[in-house]
């Protein structure tokens, strides 16, 4: 079987195959943007599509490949890996590659979190974290913050709090309780019954990137201690390295009681995460012999993805990404600041490394006002695609909206890009948002003529 033929002779087939097979109305979306573009190889912070075009990978999987696409040492550990013909996934046994991949976790984890349980997927790690809390307190409530983004199956999602995604699944877990995103007093209010087993919170939250004050997880923590409840920290997007520090909640010197991570940890190559938590909580879950297997996977600890993960870790530390994502994320910032003083439709830049969030606002002007009313009255997700089409048709610059509902769009860079990338980036941000400042114009047409379509075929 040759799997290179196999790709390259039927390449053309893609948006077909998914049409008929997969998701015909993702298909229909990618299309109606102009976001078809099929991509045929990738390397670093790059996509290259059928056609040869070269595109800047500002979205990097929604947080995957912080270390870049096909990274060559993560490639070639994986190639080892196999080579080695070792035994994986025996079940009756433990392997040496997990043990590792946990021993460098806790190595890295804050505070006294050190003991490993891994899963497929960060959504696996929210369910198995809110399992982990609710054995461990013998509670079953959990509390959790609007606008939350925690994952898609059903116990995740019962403490999602985006309702798009919430609908058509009610009734959910009983006993989530959702409370305002940065607001101490009305988690204390949930909490002063001491029923609640867990509070589980973003500690930036992905949908529009909204950073906490200050004091706002340090009082979190001391609020979950005062009641009896445990802190659940996701970081499936924001950990390692991609907020300028290892975990965002070393911003703020919070140690969660369970840290839950994903995502990048796979190097983009294996899916693969971890809840990362203290011994004491994990003892109570696997607490005999017996219930050696109160919460187990088939693939968690297979072989590729903890190599992945190792090798991913390695990355990380040796080429001091950590470091280069703060100050690349300064750098954007900055930049992305100054353009915010020239252009009245740019309201607010929100970050901290290289996870940022550029919000749109009404404008003051007469003219301008006008397109936003009625772009917003048609749709009122519509106006951010006024930037992203061409950023990615113009520019090639691939990035997203930030979420429903919010006119805001996300960027999330692989921790490798350079000044020229950021430069790349900024020059064509002020290029849009310069045409996005003439209207009547041909960028509004198209994004009203887009609303029209989106509308007649919905």
């Amino acid at each position: 079987m040759d799997i290179a033929s196999i790709i390259k002779s039927r390449a053309r087939e893609t948006y077909d195959l998914h049409r008929q097979y997969v998701n015909p109305q993702l298909v229909r979306v990618l299309e109606v943007l102009g976001f078809n573009r099929n991509y045929t190889s990738a390397k670093g912070a790059r996509l290259i599509d059928e056609n040869g075009r070269e595109v800047l990978d500002f979205l990097s999987g929604f947080g995957v490949f912080g270390i870049g696409r096909n990274h060559p040492l993560v490639a070639q550990v994986l190639r080892d890996m196999m080579e080695t013909g070792s035994p994986s996934m025996v079940q009756m046994d433990v392997g040496i590659v997990s043990g590792l991949l946990a021993e460098s976790l806790a190595r890295i984890a804050p505070g006294d979190l050190e003991s490993v349980f891994f899963t497929n997927s960060g959504t696996e790690g929210v369910e198995g974290a809110l399992k982990f809390a609710r054995q461990a307190t013998k509670k079953t409530k959990v509390v959790y913050c609007d606008r939350a983004f925690h994952g898609l199956t059903l116990g995740a999602l019962s403490v999602n709090g985006t309702e798009e995604f919430r609908e058509r699944n009610e009734p959910l877990l009983p006993g989530c309780v959702p409370v305002p995103f940065n607001d101490l007093g009305a988690l204390e209010s949930a909490l002063s019954d001491r029923d609640v087993a867990a509070f589980i919170v973003e500690p930036i939250q992905g949908k529009g990137v909204f950073i906490p004050d200050d004091d706002y997880l340090p009082g979190v923590r001391r609020l979950c201690d005062k009641y009896g409840a445990l802190l659940i920290a996701d970081e499936v997007q924001t950990g390692l390295g991609r907020t300028g520090r290892m975990f965002a909640v070393n911003h703020w010197d919070v140690v969660p009681d369970l840290l839950v991570v994903s995502k990048a940890l796979s190097g983009g190559y294996i899916p693969v995460g971890a809840i990362i938590t203290r011994r004491e909580i994990y003892s109570k879950v696997f607490d005999s012999m017996d219930r050696c297997f109160a919460h187990s996977n088939t693939f968690g600890q297979n072989n590729l993805a903890m190599a992945a993960g190792l090798a991913t870790l390695h990355v990380i530390e040796q080429d001091n990404l950590v470091e280069r994502s703060a100050r690349m994320g300064k750098f954007l910032i900055n930049g992305l600041e100054e353009l915010a003083g020239r252009y009245e439709l740019l309201h607010e830049i929100r970050g901290k490394g290289l996870m940022i969030g550029i919000q749109f606002g009404a404008p003051e002007s007469f003219t301008l006002k006008t397109g936003w009313k009625l772009l917003h009255k048609m749709n009122g997700d519509l106006f951010c695609q006024m930037i992203t089409i061409p950023l990615l048709e113009k520019h090639d610059i691939l990035t997203q909206v930030a979420g429903h509902g919010i006119d805001t769009v996300k960027i999330l860079p692989p921790l490798i890009i350079d000044n020229a990338d950021a430069d790349c980036f900024l020059e064509a941000m002020d290029k849009v948002l310069k045409d996005a400042h003439k209207f009547p114009s041909s960028a509004w047409t198209t994004i009203k003529n887009l609303g029209l379509r989106t509308a007649k075929t919905a």
